[in-house]
């Protein structure tokens, strides 16, 4: 995967018309960087230069010490180690290439690409000095969503097992489900059926999986599970992901907890769940290459608020990869904590969640959450879409 997408950078670097591409770092293990996931791959200690051309060079300089497990790797076609210090190296290297612009990585919007500290962006500046490459350094940020958001083929291989394991996953708690569990049974149960698999989540084990069931009392995603008892009458919902072979997926799903006597929801709970599961097949019909993102989300609010709900707190949906929140692009509102996010194009290849969200007066939360991946005939569906409430019997 490493090289695939070493070779894909390429191209995309010739695309956006920039030379050299400069990923900074030191101490992989301490300050992680987003960006060596893609094409580094192995940890490296001392200051590091990863160096990749519009013309095709990929270039590691690293500590002498490191030297010798990049070789073996061989996703570098040279690799040069140095003992005293870098500088000496990272000057030759860049004049013999003379890029007219160096992208490195950072963002004020994409935290994806944001991987250069504060500290390492005045090193390389210091390390710099003196010649005519501290001038020419403008951000990766468009390098870096191409190359995280344009899935291969066998990325979008291992996000499908993701998801199929996932959905699995959601079918087994199904049948655990009844009244009288708590939140927090709930999610140890499916916690220790993914370990049983040998697999990780995708978040953080403290809310992943999240479960809501009710009204609720104390916030609402994001936000691990409670002592709260499932009761009849409620609405429950999951958020829930895994993260296998570096790849996650995400999905949200909503059960009704049936009362005596009930064979199926309220009128009340069905409309609720059927506006979040329309606005979603409204979204996933209107997305195409080109179309800015907050567009997208703007289809599935309006739909969401013209049946009589309030419009949810948060974007639509996000990019998934090798994180749950992966990638720039964003189906999002235009504010304030977006920054340019929305208005960022649509492009084929990229995967993304759709996930509305209503509450029901009364019942609780209803919430699906979908992944699908962007073609150029609109958003093809790589999860189950739940089209009907589940209920708990």
């Amino acid at each position: 995967m490493i090289r695939e997408k070493i070779e894909q950078a390429f191209a995309i670097l010739q695309e956006k018309n920039v030379d050299l591409w400069l990923i900074f770092g030191r101490e992989s293990h301490t300050t992680h960087e987003p960006c060596a996931d893609l094409v580094v791959g192995a940890a490296y200690t001392w200051q590091s230069a990863f160096i990749l051309t519009r013309t095709g060079r990929s270039i590691a300089i690293v500590g002498n010490l490191d030297e010798a497990e990049f070789r073996k790797r061989g996703e570098y076609d040279t690799v040069i180690a140095y003992k005293g210090g870098i500088r000496e190296d990272l000057r030759r290297v860049l004049s013999e290439l003379d890029p007219q612009q160096i992208a490195i990585n950072y963002s004020l919007d994409d935290p994806t690409a944001d991987g250069l500290t504060h500290g390492l962006y005045l090193l390389l500046l210091q390390l710099l000095e003196g010649t005519p490459y501290a001038g020419r350094l403008i951000p990766a940020e468009s390098v870096i969503a191409a190359l995280r958001g344009r899935k291969s083929a066998e990325e979008l291989r291992r996000i499908r097992h993701a998801i199929r394991e996932t959905e699995d996953l959601y079918a087994a708690v199904d049948e655990y489900l009844r009244p009288g569990l708590t939140e927090r049974e709930v999610h140890e149960w499916l916690l220790d059926r993914a370990r049983e698999k040998g697999y990780e989540t995708a978040w953080a084990v403290e809310h992943c999986p999240a479960v809501f069931t009710g009204v609720p009392e104390a916030g609402e995603a994001h936000t691990g599970p409670t002592h709260k008892k499932i009761e009849r009458g409620h609405v429950l919902n999951m958020d829930f992901g895994l993260k296998i072979s570096d790849y996650c997926s995400d999905l949200q799903r909503t059960w009704y907890v049936l009362r005596e006597g009930e064979t199926a929801a309220p009128p009340e709970v069905e409309k609720g769940f059927r506006a979040v599961v329309d606005a979603i097949a409204k979204a996933a019909a209107f997305v195409r290459p080109g179309v800015e993102g907050w567009k997208v989300d703007d289809v599935a609010r309006q739909h969401i608020v013209s049946c009589g709900f309030d419009e949810y707190p948060h974007a639509l949906g996000h990019q998934v990869g090798r994180s749950a929140h992966d990638g720039a692009g964003l189906f999002c509102p235009r504010w304030e904590r977006y920054g340019n996010l929305p208005y960022l194009p649509v492009e084929e290849g990229q995967v993304y969640t759709i996930e509305p969200r209503v509450h029901i007066a009364g019942y609780g939360v209803a919430t699906v959450e979908e992944i699908i991946v962007v073609t150029r005939d609109g958003g093809r569906f790589l999860s189950s879409f739940q089209r009907e409430i589940w209920l708990v019997h």
